[in-house]
């Protein structure tokens, strides 16, 4: 689809500042066929306040709401619910409009759909700091029933006959458009032993199968040099030659990534850094020689440096890093920033995520700006006598703590789910739906920050610490490639375990796609008995897990994709 080159630039006017009620006056509005758009706004303005959007005569459909088919004009007005409400956390993904007389409700960001016709219709554009409505004269031509998701956009948008995407990967600068997107399919691009297969060139080979087979992001391993050959002991945080590949290799391998728009996400370990010589305590604390030559100011006075004590849990062996001291988390944005602008990463992982405090995650995004981010906080989950304990809701709770402490900036893979999951397939697929009726993982309570995956190069691999069971793979992969929060899929299982495996994966993935499953979808879960799990996905797509026999009773729905004790269904 061509997409216009010259914007449409909506100005707003100035608001006072001591207004509490209304903020914007009149804006100048502009019409434009759906398929040729390109939105910039200007003079944006905070606002820190609940929104309410009102519009006079309008013309629209949705969950709860049946207003007139004529459109004459429109009004826009931000209210605040109370004088002084400064209120501006983010509620729940799940979170519907609550209408109320003549007036919209509704907080950030707001999962609604509206159904448009083909004579006149508008739309309601949510911005992180604003709303926009965009009205369609009569004589624009869409599509018949369009249906168009509400979502939070970057300032620069797009718009498609299908939904409001996101311009290109490789050009998206808004750190949190990807994430309000919710179309992200992340892939592990490496295991435990992969350092001694010649790994950059390795990739390079699979990079066109990575990007066809629909993956938006590959997270590689840690590409600086280590002492530990997987690159978890980093000491030389600037060298790029590692037992991966040489840094011409790497940046091959990056540019082809970006070539094919698939964005590499570097893996950030910053926990923890192996010193070069020794200094207080005889202690490997100091890092001369290399660059950001750190002294023992540096390390945290519990792992045998002079810094300050830990604000996480400690990595044991090596020295930790002091994140407290300013003139390490300056050094350390530097790094960042050089990796995201210089080297070519886009997104990053945060390895260890637990070792500091979630506020310096959020300064370093902030500072380095990557498009995605996704943290490790990794601890256990809650088990009594019997194994696993039905209730993982502190579990879920320290990881929505941790997401909230990076400002809300950063996901964090979801090892909730992957715990109860990996027990549920053994025939306890009742785990599957905890006393609300959500999914009993952090996807049950923030899909839009749940990064969802099986195993990894820790959990899985040859180190083995907590595998996913071998015989039910396909069952996992049929359960977070079709629900909410942002799916992983592990290297060893979609290269090492055939071909059968890599193309069922690559069919799950497609039908993701092609029905706009996202990380916000609704679901609505149908069967949870030991042998049987169900649940309707979104509105197009069904699945059951298990050996118990089930399917949808509508005629509509045709089989999509099937394999050993999973299925999955279409409209």
């Amino acid at each position: 689809m061509k997409i216009e080159k010259q914007p449409l630039k909506l100005h707003w006017q100035d608001y006072s500042k001591s207004c509490r009620t209304q903020f914007f006056n009149q804006a100048t509005v502009h019409s434009e066929p759906v398929d040729s758009l390109d939105l910039q706004i200007l003079n944006r303005r905070p606002i820190m306040m609940d929104r309410r959007l009102s519009y006079q005569n309008r013309s629209y459909s949705g969950d709860h709401t049946s207003k007139p088919a004529s459109f004459a004009r429109f009004s826009r007005h931000i209210h605040t619910e109370k004088e002084g409400n400064m209120n501006t956390e983010e509620t729940s993904d799940d979170t519907n409009p609550n209408p109320k007389g003549d007036s919209l409700f509704f907080h950030e960001p707001f999962p609604f759909s509206y159904n448009l016709s083909s004579e006149t219709s508008h739309f309601a554009l949510g911005l992180r700091n604003f709303y926009v409505v965009y009205l369609l004269q009569s004589g624009v031509k869409l599509l018949e029933s369009v249906n168009f998701e509400l979502r939070w956009i970057p300032v620069e948008m797009y718009a498609t006959s299908k939904h409001w995407g996101l311009p290109d990967n490789n050009q998206q600068d808004d750190i949190g458009a990807v994430v309000r997107s919710g179309r992200e399919i992340l892939f592990q691009a490496f295991n435990w032993e992969s350092h001694k297969h010649d790994w950059w060139r390795n990739l390079d080979r699979k990079v066109p199968d990575i990007a066809q087979s629909g993956f938006t992001s590959a997270w590689l391993p840690p590409a600086t040099q280590s002492l530990s050959p997987e690159g978890y002991l980093p000491q030389n945080l600037y060298s790029l030659n590692s037992k991966y590949g040489s840094e011409h290799l790497l940046k091959a391998l990056l540019q082809k990534m970006k070539q094919h728009k698939v964005r590499a996400m570097a893996d950030i370990v910053i926990n923890h850094r192996v010193g070069t010589t020794r200094g207080h305590g005889g202690k490997y604390n100091r890092y001369d020689g290399i660059p950001l030559p750190w002294d023992e100011r540096a390390v945290t006075s519990c792992t045998g440096g002079l810094g300050n004590r830990s604000t996480g849990d400690n990595f044991n062996g090596v020295p930790n890093i002091d994140h407290s001291q300013d003139f390490v988390r300056k050094d350390i944005i530097g790094w960042l920033r050089w990796l995201r602008q210089t080297v070519g990463f886009q997104d990053f992982r945060f390895d260890f995520a637990r070792g500091y405090s979630a506020k310096y995650v959020k300064e370093y995004i902030e500072g380095a700006k990557p498009l995605f981010s996704v943290g490790e906080c990794w601890d256990s989950c809650n088990y009594n006598g019997h194994g696993l304990d039905s209730n993982q809701d502190g579990h879920r709770q320290r990881i929505v703590n941790w997401i909230d402490g990076t400002g809300q900036l950063s996901t964090a893979f979801d090892f909730t789910t992957k715990g109860v999951l990996q027990e549920a397939v053994k025939g306890q697929l009742w785990r599957l739906r905890d006393p609300q009726g959500k999914p009993p993982g952090l996807m049950g309570w923030w899909p839009s920050r749940a990064v969802t995956f099986l195993d990894n190069h820790d959990t899985g691999s040859t180190q083995a610490h907590w595998p996913f069971p071998g015989n039910h793979i396909m069952e996992g992969y049929a359960y977070i490639l079709t629900h909410p929060g942002i799916p992983t899929v592990f290297y060893d299982h979609f290269y090492d375990w055939g071909n059968s495996s890599h193309d069922q994966i690559v069919k799950l993935i497609d039908i993701r796609k092609r029905q706009d499953i996202h990380s916000r979808s609704s679901i609505r879960i149908m069967e949870a008995q030991p042998n049987l799990y169900s649940a309707m996905i979104g509105e197009k797509v069904c699945m059951k897990i298990g050996d118990g026999s089930w399917s949808p009773a509508d005629r509509e729905w045709t089989l999509a994709a099937s394999g050993h004790r999973y299925a999955v269904w279409q409209k």
